[in-house]
């Protein structure tokens, strides 16, 4: 009996260990599947101020403007030589852009940083240094044009964030500016290639029938139809020699259901 009942003990003390065993494996192996299972933190999407440059999918884990990134950007403005007096004065609304075109190709050729001085006008020479004056809070900042927009109606330059922070449009989206061009490497009324944008477009199916129209009537012209990165699609008719006068000419007999027809400047 008392040999028994030491043999008891031990199976009763193995079969503890093996339970308790088990039990700790079990546990740890719920825990993992449970850590598992958690979803990921939402990713945030960063705001995008300006309606002429559709809102896109571009995610990212930080707030705009901050992080190695914009630390890393050349954030200086422009210089020009003191006492440059303006070329020519225009007012309208300003908005600002970022994703989804940070880093894609601009209209210059260069890779647009949002974090870097820059902007966006639809008809002045690329390259041209221009003097933006926010009308409401006095800021100003002189900002190189490197891209083509804002192709919303009444909107007269898309800033970049850089340039939207500097001059208090980032949080508002939009603000009434004073744009005075300082210095600009053509001529502003003569010369240059021209087209005429029309867009957006949020099926393909607009604007192949809007493209296909205008071919048909314009049949020395090349029509292009393209998405932009915001998956919005747009039609652009290059006229005969890129000619101003034949662009204003056809800009202004064309009419859209959708979007808005613009005249912008190639170079």
């Amino acid at each position: 009996m008392k040999s028994r009942g030491r043999s008891l003990s031990r199976v009763s003390l193995v079969s503890s260990f093996t339970l308790l065993l088990s039990f700790s494996i079990l546990s740890g192996c719920g825990h993992s599947k449970h850590r598992a299972e958690l979803p990921s933190p939402p990713p945030t999407s960063e705001p995008s101020a300006t309606e002429s440059r559709p809102e896109g999918a571009a995610k990212h884990d930080r707030l705009p403007g901050t992080g190695p990134e914009a630390e890393s950007a050349d954030l200086a403005e422009p210089t020009i030589p003191a006492g440059t007096k303006a070329l020519a004065t225009e007012t309208g609304k300003a908005s600002w852009y970022g994703p989804p075109y940070h880093n894609l190709r601009g209209s210059n050729g260069e890779v647009y940083n949002m974090h870097a001085m820059t902007a966006a006008h639809r008809t002045l020479p690329l390259g041209t240094i221009v003097k933006v004056t926010n009308l409401k809070t006095g800021h100003t900042a002189l900002v190189r044009i490197t891209d083509r927009g804002p192709f919303i109606p009444g909107r007269v330059l898309d800033l970049s964030l850089a340039a939207a922070r500097r001059l208090d449009v980032y949080l508002p989206g939009i603000a009434d500016v004073k744009v005075e061009v300082m210095q600009t490497p053509a001529p502003l009324q003569t010369g240059g290639r021209w087209a005429v944008q029309i867009g957006g477009f949020p099926h393909q199916e607009a604007a192949t029938k809007l493209a296909d129209h205008l071919q048909r009537r314009y049949r020395t012209a090349k029509v292009l139809k393209f998405a932009s990165p915001a998956g919005d699609w747009w039609v652009r008719v290059r006229v005969l020699d890129d000619d101003r006068g034949r662009a204003q000419k056809l800009a202004a007999e064309t009419e859209t259901p959708e979007g808005a027809v613009f005249l912008v400047r190639l170079d």
